[in-house]
């Protein structure tokens, strides 16, 4: 059994103070772990290892240390519990997990994670993180002091409660939940805390569904938005144009089909990458979609875009989401206008598109696996399996029937 004891070194600081170490001692062999902590001789407590009295935060002091032995006698136990032999090599690893802070801290991490995601260009992902971990802090009584072994199932459990007394839906807290679950396995992939303090075996994220019901148009409603008399409306053209594109475009997003430049498109398909997956498509070019292309490319547009959404070049990832926030405001105010001139008894919005594409493969008969890998669900494991078998003419006679439903 390993023993520990608090233990001040005697190797003087710039500072006139000496440093404070754990020792460990197992098989008469013993190992010298840095503390956060100095101290004088005058301070120093060498018969019981402790800060005395004329240390003016003895007492605070005392008990972050006897909290960091509590810490090492657990990691001990645990090889122990777990039949392992001891090895002071990953005691070392786990109490450089203690220590650091900025690998020990949960927000530090957190706030690490964001700032790689800033700057590889995942706005939105970064800013999910961002509203995540403001939350997280409020809950935290505005602390920043938080460890990866403390957000455990049972602070997830209470931080639910915390979300859902300030009015927050099923949608809204599994959107930061799984933002706090991919923080977490982050930090364990890259071995920033163990396995073994993964809270999520416990706390069930996929009992937090949104019950926002995804909508679908009917093939009457499709017809109604394309022969609607847009001369009378001009300035619903965009609109029009941006949903039925992205419908025959396999539910394209609005995020994709703002950067959609002329080079994606050769050989009467379309050649992109989904922002949100990075899954690669490659899609059929098909007769309305082919009419849409026509009419954008008569524009000559002085941008290598397809659509007038990104009006120069060399945005900002900043600025880019500001200009798609602005005209995806635009867009679904006038795709609300058109239903209601159609007569669409629902709220149509750019996700609509989305919803029809998949609802209509649905209906003609096409597999969940073959509109799985049409939408880029990569998320699924039986959807992976079929994005490497699945050939593009099998997705494209499918995608075929879009056009036929409604145009006989």
């Amino acid at each position: 059994m390993a023993t520990i004891k608090t233990v001040l070194r005697k190797t003087k600081l710039d500072n006139n103070k000496f440093p404070i170490y754990l020792r460990v001692t197992h098989l008469r062999k013993s190992k010298f772990f840095r503390t956060p902590f100095n101290s004088t001789l005058k301070e120093w407590n060498e018969k019981t290892g402790e800060f005395n009295s004329k240390n003016d935060n003895a007492i605070q002091n005392n008990r972050v240390l006897n909290k960091f032995k509590s810490r090492v006698l657990k990691i001990i136990n645990d090889f122990e519990i777990e039949n392992k032999d001891f090895s002071f090599k990953v005691l070392e690893h786990e109490l450089r997990l203690i220590y650091n802070p900025l690998q020990n801290n949960f927000f530090n991490f957190f706030n690490s994670i964001t700032q790689e995601m800033l700057d590889s260009n995942r706005i939105g992902s970064a800013d999910v993180n961002k509203y995540t971990s403001l939350s997280l802090l409020m809950f935290n009584n505005n602390s920043s002091d938080l460890n990866f072994e403390e957000v455990d199932a049972d602070f997830l459990y209470r931080y639910e409660v915390f979300l859902r007394s300030r009015g927050g839906t099923d949608g809204g807290i599994g959107v930061k939940m799984r933002a706090i679950r991919a923080v977490y396995n982050l930090a364990i992939a890259r071995n920033f805390t163990k396995e073994s303090n993964y809270p999520f075996k416990k706390y069930k994220v996929s009992k937090l569904k949104s019950k926002g019901q995804k909508r679908a148009l009917s093939a009457a409603d499709l017809s109604k938005i394309t022969k609607l008399d847009y001369a009378k409306h001009p300035h619903l053209i965009y609109a029009r144009d941006y949903f039925l594109f992205s419908y025959y475009t396999r539910g394209m997003n609005f995020a994709d089909m703002l950067k959609l430049k002329w080079s994606d498109i050769s050989d009467g398909r379309i050649f992109y990458t989904r922002s949100k997956t990075q899954a690669n498509f490659s899609i059929k070019i098909l007769e309305p979609v082919k009419l849409i292309l026509e009419s954008y490319k008569a524009q000559n547009l002085p941008t290598p875009y397809v659509f007038p959404i990104l009006l120069k070049e060399k945005l900002t990832p900043m600025q880019i989401k500001y200009r798609k926030h602005k005209v995806l405001r635009r867009f679904n105010k006038d795709l609300k206008e058109i239903g209601e001139l159609c007569g669409i008894n629902q709220n149509l919005t750019s996700y609509v598109a989305r919803h029809t594409f998949a609802n209509t493969m649905r209906k003609n008969g096409s597999s969940t696996e073959i509109i799985s890998a049409s939408l880029g669900h990569k998320e699924l494991s039986t959807t992976k399996a079929y994005l490497k078998e699945l050939e593009s003419p099998e997705l494209d006679e499918a995608c075929e029937l879009l056009v036929q439903q409604i145009t006989e």
